[in-house]
């Protein structure tokens, strides 16, 4: 383990350089999204306001469009959970995690079809969609409500557009992912290496269960991929190791930090971020909350969550959590200002 001390300001705007949330980058949408590891995307327009925030001069129809063209793809993935990837980052993504989601969805499920069962629903549900997309109800009507809830873990699936769109929100257009974008062309074990290395240039350094949180896979499974991945070690200032990838972004701790804007269940905010502040713990129950079961869209001020936002009658209200100076309040506006772009 190396003897560097990385403070949680230091861990704060490590985060935000490699979420894009500096300084917007000027890259393709695919580049983008793997620069960031994906983006969690249950409720579509997520997609976009995460990308408006990341990506310079991002429009709208860009993203429909790459939808529409395959170069990026929706899936359920990580944690049993839809993301928006990358065309080149689907198969591996979903091959590392495919054995883990389906034990998570066992697990939760006690009552849940046999394997064999879905595994024979898959085979029928396959044989249907053929190079065709179908909605959410004929799958059930063909295999039944209980197994279309999990026919994704055994079967790979992405949702078509226009379904999961900014203009149609519902993600209920299903094809098969080999007929979508092609076959894998990857081991299942390089896989691991690649969604581990992927998680740690887009949030590292991170801890071992900070990985295991995010990917959904056991400490035991990770720690043999982690000595092949992780080159780098440092130490939080609690004493934890920290793990990272050669050339993993550590900017200035002193770097300014722009108000930004960020959907709902951005992944930034998620307990496997934890370490680097960016969601203040006074603010947790705020934004994740049983009563919230979507969360809430949030607005960053020097690297950190200093509000909500929403978007109704047709303007964006905020609420601070707590008093702004008159100047930071402008920035706050002027943010949201530029945000009605997505909107319009």
């Amino acid at each position: 383990m190396s003897d560097r001390v990385l403070t949680q300001r230091e861990l704060n705007r490590a985060l935000l350089a490699r979420q894009l949330l500096l300084e917007r980058a000027e890259l393709p949408l695919p580049d983008a999204l793997e620069r960031i590891g994906g983006i969690q995307a249950q409720y579509a327009p997520s997609m976009y306001i995460g990308l408006w925030s990341r990506v310079a001069d991002f429009r709208r129809d860009a993203l429909t469009k790459a939808l529409e063209r395959r170069t990026v793809v929706q899936g359920t993935l990580m944690r049993v959970t839809i993301h928006l990837v990358s065309r080149a980052d689907y198969w591996p993504f979903a091959l590392a995690v495919r054995d883990a989601r389906r034990m998570l969805w066992r697990r939760a499920r006690p009552d849940a079809p046999s394997p064999q069962a879905m595994a024979g629903a898959a085979t029928t549900l396959r044989r249907a969609l053929g190079a065709d997309a179908l909605r959410r109800k004929a799958v059930e009507d063909l295999i039944g409500k209980e197994r279309a809830r999990g026919i994704h873990l055994w079967l790979d699936l992405v949702r078509a557009p226009p379904s999961g769109t900014w203009e149609r929100r519902r993600a209920d257009l299903y094809a098969a992912a080999e007929e979508w974008i092609g076959g894998p062309d990857i081991r299942v074990a390089d896989a691991v290496d690649h969604l581990v290395r992927r998680y740690l240039a887009a949030f590292g350094p991170a801890t071992r269960k900070d990985v295991a949180n995010f990917t959904g896979l056991s400490l035991t499974t990770l720690k043999p991929v982690l000595e092949r991945v992780a080159t780098e070690r440092y130490r939080s200032e609690a004493g934890e190791e920290l793990l990272d990838v050669e050339g993993g972004l550590l900017p200035d701790p002193d770097t300014p930090a722009p108000v930004r804007l960020l959907p709902t269940w951005d992944a930034t905010l998620l307990v496997h971020a934890r370490r680097t502040g960016l969601l203040p713990e006074a603010h947790r129950a705020r934004i994740f909350h049983v009563r919230i079961p979507q969360s809430v869209p949030t607005f960053l001020v020097d690297g950190a969550v200093a509000g909500a936002w929403r978007y109704t009658a047709g303007r964006i209200e905020i609420e601070p959590f707590e008093l702004l100076d008159p100047a930071t309040l402008r920035a706050v506006r002027d943010e949201t200002d530029r945000a009605m772009s997505l909107f319009g």
